[in-house]
């Protein structure tokens, strides 16, 4: 399990950045794509899709960040990032 403090993005690149609710990724099947103790490793991309929104990003410095896009319901697309919570 990993736990983020996310940003969003919205307004363009330029724009400014603003506080986001935490995300918590746990993916396995044979192998932990995001395991259950640790971060994913650079260059995993990862993409969900829900009532609840939906979501790309990619991991960057030994899971320590990511970026992406992220879009929740009623609202357009943003840009998505976050940092580890440690």
């Amino acid at each position: 399990m990993s736990l983020y403090h996310t940003e969003i993005q919205w307004g363009g690149p330029g724009a400014d950045w603003h506080k986001d609710s935490d995300l918590q990724i746990v993916i396995s099947n044979r192998n932990g794509v995001v395991p259950q103790s640790g971060r994913p490793a650079t260059g995993t991309q990862v993409s969900w899709s829900g009532p609840q929104g939906n979501g790309s990003v990619t991991f960057f410095n030994d899971g320590v960040s990511f970026q992406g896009t992220a879009q929740f319901p009623n609202e357009g697309p943003v840009g998505y990032r976050g940092t580890a919570a440690s």
